[in-house]
């Protein structure tokens, strides 16, 4: 909060908002938001997908339920959940997720579905407890955090479909927004190798070197999530 105070920003943080005028002033309260990483008090995972890798034998209800199935493999697999160190009681987790827009019905569904994660098997060895009380959706607009998580996923969608080589309709120049949100990327990714000390490769899950304990306490992961069973479409690689 004094960070986002001090650099003059009053409104909800969002990548969509970054241009000219607020670039060093998002970048102000980033070295912030990794120096709480750098600190150990906070982590972050990101999981994306390439189009170019198509699953194949999915039923109707996989596509139905899709959005739901990618949440529950990221929460179960990105935060190393079955390699939680021992602890003294039972450890306590809670899930705070953005606003989906669903239906009241679908939300209910989802947070049965999210719950069954503490049965899992390997996860089950840890003690860990997950009531359904503890899985809810909240505004990011209320919720700095989530608001510095939407920035830094902002720019990695940005640079990983290219959209920094966008140009105005009907020229060969790039506009000022976008040369804007480059060099916002361009500084988060610097201090993604801050705090993690890995050159980072946008493209490809983040590499560890001291396993299992950097999949649970890393500062910051990147995974690449490929489908067991695909089928490869060269027409959405990139050129």
């Amino acid at each position: 909060m004094d960070a986002r105070a001090s650099a003059g920003l009053t409104g909800e943080l969002k990548w969509g908002k970054v241009d000219q005028k607020s670039v060093e002033l998002y970048a102000r309260v980033m070295v912030a938001f990794f120096d709480e990483m750098q600190s150990g008090n906070l982590v972050m995972r990101v999981m994306f997908t390439k189009n170019s890798s198509v699953p194949v034998g999915l039923t109707q209800e996989h596509h139905d339920e899709g959005y739901y199935i990618l949440y529950y493999e990221f929460l179960k697999h990105c935060f190393g959940l079955r390699y939680m160190p021992p602890h003294s009681t039972p450890p306590r987790f809670r899930i705070y997720l953005d606003e989906l827009g669903d239906t009241e019905e679908q939300l209910s569904k989802f947070r049965g579905f999210i719950s069954g994660l503490s049965s899992e098997s390997h996860i089950r060895k840890t003690g860990m407890q997950l009531a359904l009380r503890d899985i809810t959706h909240v505004r990011s607009h209320d919720h700095l955090l989530m608001q510095c998580l939407d920035v830094v996923l902002g720019s990695i969608t940005f640079r990983l479909n290219d959209k920094h080589l966008d140009k105005l309709e009907g020229t060969r120049f790039r506009g000022k927004r976008t040369v804007a949100k480059e060099q916002l990327y361009r500084f988060i990714n610097q201090q993604i190798r801050r705090v993690t000390g890995k050159n980072f490769n946008i493209g490809i899950s983040t590499g560890h070197d001291d396993f299992p304990h950097d999949i649970w306490a890393g500062p910051y992961r990147h995974w690449l999530f490929e489908p067991k069973n695909k089928k490869y479409d060269p027409s959405q690689t990139k050129p």
